[in-house]
């Protein structure tokens, strides 16, 4: 039975749902417990984070579009990458004002060192970026995206709630948090497109989500480690 790209797209968003407790600091925020130096690190490590992925997805939309092995595949690929490049430079503008809020300001900024937990994120990312197959790194990526923007909703509702940040402050959060109809879009253009010429391995899908999934858990980990240490 031949699949559609939004069957597949749905059923993979399934399969790679992380554990209920995957993140260990997500239930401190939510109910206002974390501490304000670790959102402060939380805004640190997303400053490089944002600045990796952003790089990542433009290399990914030019592999894409120039010397694509599946041509046909090629120009929804690209398109859905350059609409997450531009997605991350307009997240790392509204960054700032989160980074302010909660006391991560430029000098702290530029002497900062970033955690290795978490960015092993971003530098898998950048693996993928150089060696995985377009179309399936789209539906690796969209899965985890399901998961990220709703733990970015519910921590701009604590933001909100129990640190009583504005709504320019917990703009990064909101912007992560909010549907994007026409990325969605794209998405279901590429891996139309993968499926149509055969680009798409399932079983290359799922090991590229679960890894992805894994460092997201690392990430989150390693910040409620530290809270906990600071506690």
């Amino acid at each position: 039975m031949t699949r559609t790209a939004r069957e597949l797209l749905d059923s993979t968003v399934r399969k790679l749902a992380p554990e209920p407790h995957a993140n260990r600091l997500l239930p401190l925020i939510a109910r206002g417990a974390a501490q304000r130096s670790t959102l402060a690190v939380l805004a640190l490590e997303q400053r490089h984070v944002i600045a990796a992925d952003r790089r990542a997805f433009l290399h990914l939309a030019e592999r894409s579009a120039v010397g694509a092995e599946v041509p046909a595949a090629a120009p929804q690929s690209a398109a859905f990458f350059e609409m997450l490049a531009e997605g991350e430079a307009l997240a790392q503008v509204r960054l700032g004002a989160f980074a302010a809020a909660v006391g991560a300001d430029q000098v702290q900024a530029a002497g900062y060192e970033p955690l290795a937990d978490c960015q092993t994120y971003p530098a898998y990312v950048a693996w993928l970026a150089l060696n995985g197959s377009p179309a399936d790194v789209v539906l690796a990526l969209v899965a985890n995206f399901a998961t990220w923007g709703g733990y970015c909703s519910a921590i701009a509702e604590a933001l909100r709630h129990h640190y009583r940040l504005d709504d320019e402050a917990c703009g990064f959060f909101d912007f992560f948090a909010a549907p994007a109809p026409e990325l969605e879009r794209r998405a279901l253009d590429a891996v139309q497109a993968g499926l149509d010429t055969g680009e798409v391995d399932e079983g290359e899908v799922l090991r590229y989500g679960r890894l992805l999934q894994g460092y997201e858990a690392r990430f989150w980990h390693a910040l409620w480690e530290l809270d906990q240490r600071q506690s």
